[in-house]
């Protein structure tokens, strides 16, 4: 898109400038968390102001949810006017993680969102969750694709004790990898660290179990996060990323995406595949039977007990393999491709990707796209799409090359280290965008009415 057409839909834009006037009444004060109207209250910093409640959904939805993904150019130049990153002096332009949940959160139905899920979503022990899970489901396809390829050779190859070796490593590698994701889960459901507000039974884990509540918050949190996953690898495979995801964490009897799907993919594999995909699994009866998730902490075998705090405990030694894992689920994305650390497109140039972060078309494509066009005539959002749908074929990341696990076990030292990793603060500007963008949305659909504001840990302050 050319300068001038970019400069009309920029001034196409500005004829939404009473949205962000409305916003002007909530200047000089914080929001807070209303239990008894399930709703959030703005509580102004002046005395004597009254208190403005906007009531929210009381159950969100837990069904089939549907995410925007064909989006005009009209609402891209407004995500990019209002929601984007802004870059900031001497900041590297490439693709961080706050990206990819920007472009989420903005498609995502607005039944689905709440201030809860929102601040959820912009801590550090979510952000390091998300990154092990992009990290896990990348190398899961990575491994997947392989094993069909081996499967395929079967038939005109003859297995060797070599194939078992390969493949046991490759269970190895999965195993490991899914550590990272379940032992962030772990702290998440036992309301650790910075996930003590967000806990079932209160920030100090004395009230009353608000199972259902609980229930729904991480449903959603999952269906947010197969989004940013698949977001994060390019668009590609999603059913296989949500089946997936599914399936570590809910188990196979209570995966709702393969009931519906009816796929079957688990029965197709072949018993080398299972072995390795699987994971450590363990049947029993339906309601005592764990996640996959739980059984990688759970299973029998020799874990690195430093992986269960990567992230978190500052080690100080760590072998190639452990500060692989820990600069793909910890470091800052600017330093990930110079590192040759791969998590999906996080770390890449972000001129690689239009606003939604779908992959650009080569140069040759584009200058063939502007010849076949006559002059004076622009593009048509259409043939854009289709151009970015052919790119989309492309590898645009490299694949995982995790280094070798170390001959010499590992074991317990006569001390284990106190010093913690420094947290990697999100975005406070982007989370105060995103919640007042659910508050603009939400006011048209519920009606407003003076209460008194009641104190609450997500309270955001305003600036």
């Amino acid at each position: 898109m050319d300068s001038v057409t970019m400069d009309y839909y920029e001034q196409m834009c500005d004829t939404d400038e009473d949205d962000e006037e409305s916003m002007r009444i909530y200047e000089g004060g914080h929001w807070t968390w209303d239990e008894k109207i399930q709703g959030l209250n703005f509580v102004s910093n002046n005395p004597g102001t009254e208190t403005i409640a906007v009531k929210l959904p009381k159950k969100p939805p837990t069904g089939t949810i549907q995410f925007r993904d064909n989006i005009d150019i009209m609402e891209q130049m407004r995500f990019r006017r209002r929601y984007q990153r802004k870059i900031k002096v001497g900041q590297l332009d490439v693709v961080t993680l706050q990206d990819v949940k920007d472009i989420a959160l903005f498609t995502a139905p607005v039944t689905l969102l709440s201030p809860k899920l929102i601040n959820l979503l912009h801590i550090p022990t979510t952000e390091r969750f998300i990154r092990a899970l992009i990290f896990c489901c990348q190398y899961y396809l990575q491994i997947a694709e392989e094993m069909a390829n081996r499967m395929k050779e079967q038939d005109t190859k003859i297995r060797t004790p070599a194939c078992d070796i390969i493949e046991k490593e490759y269970r190895d590698n999965l195993a490991d990898v899914r550590l990272l994701v379940a032992k962030e889960y772990c702290t998440m459901i036992m309301g650790g660290a910075d996930t003590r507000r967000f806990h079932h039974m209160g920030y100090s884990k004395r009230k009353h179990s608000l199972s259902d509540r609980d229930a729904r918050l991480f449903e959603m949190l999952l269906r947010m996060c197969v989004q940013i996953v698949w977001l994060a690898l390019g668009r590609k495979s999603f059913h296989h990323i949500e089946l997936e995801v599914n399936r570590i964490f809910k188990s196979e009897i209570f995966n709702a995406t393969e009931h519906n799907l009816r796929t079957g993919y688990i029965s197709k594999m072949s018993k080398s595949e299972r072995n390795v995909l699987l994971g450590c699994v363990k049947q029993g009866f339906k309601l005592n039977t764990c996640s996959p998730l739980m059984n990688e902490v759970m299973c029998e075998r020799n874990i690195d007990y430093r992986l269960l705090a990567l992230g978190v405990v500052k080690y100080p030694e760590l072998s190639p393999r452990l500060k692989y894992m820990l600069l793909a689920i910890a470091s800052p994305e600017e330093e990930l491709m110079n590192l040759g650390v791969t998590v999906g497109v996080l770390g890449m140039h972000r001129s690689l990707f239009d606003i939604m972060l779908h992959p650009l078309p080569p140069i040759s494509a584009k200058s063939k796209l502007k010849s076949s066009i006559p002059s004076g005539v622009t593009a048509s959002t259409k043939s854009a799409s289709s151009i970015s749908q052919k790119s989309q074929n492309r590898i645009i990341f490299p694949c995982i090359m995790l280094p070798p696990k170390e001959r010499k076990e590992s074991y317990f030292p006569s001390e284990f280290p106190i010093d913690r990793e420094t947290p990697r603060h999100c975005s406070e500007e982007q989370l105060y965008r995103w919640q007042c963008r659910l508050i603009k949305l939400l006011r048209p659909r519920y009606s407003s009415c003076l209460h008194r504001s009641s104190n609450y840990p997500d309270s955001i302050p305003m600036k």
